[in-house]
């Protein structure tokens, strides 16, 4: 059985890869034909996620082996065979290929092709430039927008940040203090 998967980036809108390997390839191999189809290098720390259909990660394939407690199940590339874990169609993963900035592909198999085998991955589908492998932190910092919480942040330009304090909602601060009630007392 052959599996086709689709990549794209949430960083460049017109980057695609189309990925075919065999469904008894390990994840290492999957790995090594990603790497390959956009040009990194190979000497990164990079896992991939299988996910549901939200996109909220479930299991965690390993480039090494992370040594996590005996609990939870440890899923290492060269030991993981794809059809281990992904059976069916539009299942998708990520792919996190910059550890530091949790940097990643959006990956989803889009074909399972039946009676067919292949011996090596083959990169079907190349579109557009892959992002830049490592950014550094400064670099990050710098291409993020900070939220700017000023005056128009609630969608009203006449929203006030003083209408939150007592005088700003007609509280008589005079009449709280009056009140007579134990502190300690909640």
């Amino acid at each position: 059985m052959v599996y086709r998967f689709t990549i794209i980036s949430d960083e460049i809108d017109d980057f695609v890869r189309e990925i075919q390997i065999d469904s008894e390839a390990t994840f290492y191999d999957f790995h090594e034909a990603i790497i390959k189809s956009v040009g990194y290098a190979d000497d990164q720390m990079t896992s991939f996620f299988i996910c549901d259909d939200d996109w909220e990660k479930e299991k965690e394939i390993t480039l090494e082996d992370m040594d996590k407690s005996s609990d939870e199940d440890n899923w290492i590339m060269k030991d993981t065979l794809l059809s281990d874990l992904i059976e069916d169609e539009k299942q998708k993963l990520i792919y996190v290929f910059d550890y530091m900035t949790e940097r990643s592909f959006f990956i989803e198999l889009t074909e399972i092709i039946t009676g067919k085998d292949l011996k090596t991955a083959a990169c079907t589908k190349k579109a557009g430039e892959a992002p830049k492998q490592m950014i550094d932190f400064e670099e990050m910092t710098a291409a993020n927008t900070s939220i700017d919480l000023d005056e128009n942040f609630y969608g009203d330009e006449s929203y006030d940040s003083e209408d939150f304090d007592a005088e700003g909602f007609d509280i008589d601060t005079n009449e709280i203090a009056d009140n007579s009630f134990d502190k300690d007392s909640y």
